[in-house]
């Protein structure tokens, strides 16, 4: 994983959202209507850090011809930015472990459904698997081991077995609920035996493997479609700065990432009938100049779709400097785990939502995803690295019952109203305390707007749009997402 005490982040588990809120949610999703008198009916949902509502919904806001506050969030659908993928989780060697082994079947399609099925479910759209294990694994292993000293550069004996009983039943089951999931993917380490440690944890990438290990990512995104799950993108390391001292890790500087997507992996993937996007980067927001230098390379460049990112050094703001250098490459934030060490809501709630569902999309990210989507009551199971992370929902491993903690609710805000396709539009934000940030759904036409109030006390404050208002009252550090269909 990666340098955790970096951030404020995860809080203690909530409650599920209540059935009638839930019911509400789905039958007001999306939709507005005339309300009569010039008025347009707004659908909002709230999440308090008293955790008192979470995602609940709230009535009676309208739109009318009536003149904004002072304190007033104006949206203009007619400046229009990046579409969006989406926003996820990543299904870990863990997370189906658990939905798998520690749930019954009806306990596994209510969290399946739940996760990534329409309202009432919270919609999750993009998710990230690993390419052999991560410090959420039970073992350690890559998808073509070797015994010590033996090498396998014809990949012989490459196989996806290891991910058969888990990890392929829980994301075959998302894509049976939402058949368009996008499906990404990272490798944590390289075989053993491509690599100058001879082992999974730690070193980097010996020169002559630089064609078999490409060969190794395109063989899996091969193996993964032919079991029905095509990759949209890959990276070709998870986090190439660090070389964790515990679980899989492999260093791979910027020269060489350059020279593998320029010479070996990009040309490979180029000849495939189905495209995978490249990612580079997938590592923190602290060292910008690792993708630019990249992006810098004529090679490399032309097959390099995009940069990816994670929040556990640095600043969000790194996405937007990286994207106006080259604002043709595409932009994701790829893992972000929350976890103990910051339990409270108050103090996590506005951090994650400022950075990493308003700021990162405010960064041109087209998708959004967190780290584990599932862990136990114990933050794991995991062999190696963070000893106290959370996953979106906690999953009781006794009992199979499911805990969805803080950053479900986050996540939910925007990918329950936010569908694939939809663009970001513009929308006033930083102003006494309110961020904001909007998008524009491409099938209905639908806004949604997504507020933090990040002040300790509560805020009214008016959005206009089209020429009207409505007004509203947040108290301090409390979400809302705003859904209207703007008026013909």
């Amino acid at each position: 994983m990666r340098q955790i005490s970096k951030w404020p982040v995860l809080t203690s588990s909530v409650l599920a959202c209540l059935a009638l809120g839930c019911s509400q949610a789905a039958s007001n999703q999306s939709t507005a209507v005339d309300a009569g008198a010039g008025a347009v009916a707004v659908q909002a949902w709230v999440t308090l850090t008293d955790q008192s509502r979470l995602l609940q919904p709230v009535a009676g806001i309208q739109f009318r011809s009536e003149p904004a506050l002072a304190l007033n969030i104006e949206v203009d659908p007619s400046q229009r930015f990046q579409e969006m993928v989406g926003f996820g989780a990543n299904i870990s060697d863990a997370s189906a472990w658990l939905i798998q082994n520690r749930m019954n079947a009806q306990q596994r399609s209510a969290l399946i459904q739940d996760l990534f099925g329409p309202a009432p479910g919270i919609g999750l759209s993009f998710t990230r698997l690993t390419i052999g294990a991560s410090d959420f694994s039970q073992r350690h292993y890559s998808l073509d081991d070797m015994p010590a000293g033996q090498s396998d550069y014809a990949l012989e004996k490459f196989s996806i077995d290891p991910m058969r009983s888990e990890v392929l039943p829980v994301v075959k089951a998302a894509l049976a609920i939402n058949p368009n999931l996008k499906v990404m993917a990272s490798p944590w380490s390289a075989p053993a035996w491509m690599k100058t440690s001879d082992s999974l944890i730690t070193g980097s990438l010996r020169p002559q493997a630089y064609g078999a290990f490409s060969a190794y990512l395109a063989r899996f995104a091969d193996a993964m479609e032919s079991e029905g799950i095509p990759l949209f993108a890959l990276t070709l390391q998870n986090e190439p700065h660090f070389e964790p001292p515990d679980y899989p890790g492999m260093r791979v500087d910027s020269a060489s990432r350059a020279k593998l997507i320029g010479e070996h992996l990009g040309p490979l993937l180029a000849t495939r009938a189905r495209p995978v996007r490249i990612l580079d980067w997938d590592h923190n927001w602290d060292e910008p100049q690792a993708p630019l230098d990249v992006l810098a390379d004529d090679k490399a460049r032309p097959y390099v779709a995009g940069v990816a990112w994670h929040c556990y050094a640095g600043d969000v703001a790194a996405q937007s400097l990286v994207h106006d250098r080259y604002p043709q490459k595409e932009t994701y934030f790829t893992e972000c785990s929350g976890g103990d060490w910051k339990p409270y809501w108050p103090e996590t709630l506005p951090w994650f939502m400022r950075h990493l569902i308003i700021g990162t999309t405010r960064g041109w990210a087209k998708g959004v995803l967190l780290w584990n989507i599932a862990l136990d009551e114990n933050h794991g199971p995991h062999l190696g690295g963070c000893k106290d992370c959370r996953g979106v929902v906690t999953i009781n491993s006794v009992t199979g019952e499911v805990t969805r903690n803080f950053d479900y609710y986050a996540l939910a805000h925007a990918s329950r109203f936010v569908r694939p396709g939809a663009r970001r539009i513009q929308s006033g934000t930083g102003v006494a305390g309110l961020e904001t940030v909007a998008f524009q759904n491409a099938d209905d036409n639908s806004i949604a707007l997504l507020v933090l109030n990040s002040a300790a006390q509560t805020l009214r404050f008016s959005v206009s749009q089209g020429g009207r208002t409505f007004e509203h009252s947040m108290p301090g550090a409390s979400v809302a997402t705003f859904v209207w269909t703007p008026s013909r």
